[in-house]
């Protein structure tokens, strides 16, 4: 197929959209294309769009279809795993001009929204109505439903309520051709057919292009109220959060961090309420109405009876913030110890997490790097930060091969590569052992089927 010169799509597109929504200047080019990870773009695009409807991005899909021009749908760029990173000759499809909430339904419990609107305006927004949105990336100040579709992000209450596929009801979308539909009806139940909603949702881009998203939504919870728990082990403190996941006082948040983290934090931000010396902390949260008061008292107990050096309680928003902001801080801190950080997302099994911590230990002395720990340890998906001076060479090559070595960690001992950040480019080496030959045929069929001639964020997630 011949390709016509790039000038003809550009002015294409400029004729199909407003003035200012084709964007061209290499600084603004640069500046769209790289996600937050570590993975650097793996060409120079063409243009960065700007639509604002359905309609301007069933145009931008029908011209870069007809010319066989990639398309890299973009939320925030909050990503890290570079699924939203640059490709050559790419467009890069940006929607901060869909970033309206259109409906939100007391009745029927959902929010209908575009794919720009900030995860925290969401959470925001249908509070004040008495309805409450859990999936919580930790990048909620900023990342977009879009990407949160995009990824199936998770975030530290997936413990209690599952990730963004368990609250999307219904997507509309804009096929590689230009086709728009709606993956199901927006109904509690929906079974007619094969699951097109739950397929699009976490697929990064390479199937459809997500327009509005239909969301359901959940009565308001109670108000957040636990513990913050310090422990002279990590096993000591997987042994109580073990106890906390069995028993009947189910958490709405159960996160860990490392001795290695913890130092970091403290170091990063002296004023994160951290205490100096303790090998691991958990963050135990309850929101329940009812019975809020006896959850923390059970996190309390389970915590002293396997061996906490510390255990405050939190119970109003001030305190609970000031934790909140210590987790949320994990990447930034460990990314400011030597400048540079690779930021792993993987999960196993929970009776296999003492494993996996030894062994994260033993990797980072055997190279020299830290690597510190946290993350979700109510459902066994961890953040493994490997810090490093992007600098040096030297330790660049350690770092990455440090990457490899925790991915293979991963499938060892019975989990996956990622829980929640995706595949994007970092990832691509590790599929086929996760995987087999057989079910990555099966993916890439179903990629053949929506995208035949390959255009959707290629070389992306599959």
């Amino acid at each position: 197929m011949t390709h016509p010169a790039p000038t003809t799509t550009l002015d294409e597109l400029r004729a199909a959209l407003p003035a200012d929504a084709v964007v061209t200047h290499p600084d603004r080019l640069l500046a769209r294309a790289q996600d937050a990870s570590a993975t650097g773009p793996t060409g120079v695009p063409l243009a960065v769009v700007h639509p604002s409807s359905t309609i301007e991005v069933q145009a931008v899909a029908r011209i870069a279809h007809r010319h066989g021009v990639p398309i890299v749908p973009q939320g925030a760029l909050s990503g890290l795993a570079g699924g939203a990173n640059a490709v050559d000759g790419a467009l890069l499809m940006v929607f901060d001009r869909m970033a309206a909430v259109l409906r939100i339904d007391p009745v029927d419990q959902v929010a209908v929204v575009q794919p720009g609107v900030v995860t925290r305006d969401l959470a925001v927004a249908v509070a004040a109505q008495g309805l409450f949105y859990p999936p919580d990336p930790a990048s909620d100040s900023w990342s977009t439903i879009g990407g949160n579709v995009a990824t199936n992000a998770g975030g530290m209450r997936c413990v209690k309520y599952g990730v963004t596929r368990d609250f999307v009801r219904t997507l509309e979308v804009v096929l590689a051709d230009g086709r728009v539909v709606r993956t199901s009806t927006p109904t509690v139940k929906a079974v007619a057919g094969y699951d097109l909603t739950g397929l699009v949702v976490g697929s990064e881009g390479t199937l459809a292009i997500v327009t509005e998203v239909t969301l359901g939504l959940l009565a308001a919870p109670g108000e957040n109220q636990g513990i913050c728990a310090t422990f002279p082990t990590v096993r000591d403190a997987l042994l109580a959060s073990n106890e906390i996941i069995a028993g009947p006082h189910r958490p709405s948040t159960l996160e860990l961090l490392d001795q290695v983290v913890l130092a970091a934090i403290v170091a990063h931000d002296p004023h994160a309420g951290l205490p100096v010396g303790a090998r691991a902390m958990l963050l135990v949260l309850t929101d329940e109405h009812e019975q809020g008061a006896a959850d923390v008292a059970a996190y309390q107990r389970i915590a002293h009876e396997h061996g906490a050096l510390t255990v405050d309680v939190a119970t109003d928003a001030v305190a609970l913030e000031a934790l909140l902001r210590a987790r949320r801080s994990f990447h930034a801190a460990m990314r400011a110890i030597r400048g540079g950080s690779i930021n792993e997302d993987v999960s196993v099994p929970r009776s296999r997490l003492p494993e996996l911590l030894d062994r994260l230990e033993e990797l980072s002395g055997r190279i020299g790097l830290p690597i510190g720990t946290g993350g979700h340890v109510g459902d066994g998906n961890l953040h493994p930060a490997i810090a490093y001076d992007p600098l040096d060479p030297v330790q660049v090559e350690l770092a990455h091969r440090a990457h490899e070595s925790i991915l293979g960690l991963a499938l060892e001992l019975g989990g996956t590569v990622t829980g929640e950040h995706g595949i994007g480019l970092e990832k691509q080496g590790a599929l086929d052992a996760e995987l087999g030959p057989t079910v990555r045929e099966l993916q890439r069929g179903l990629k053949a089927v929506f995208d035949p001639t390959g255009i959707l964020n290629p070389g992306k997630k599959i």
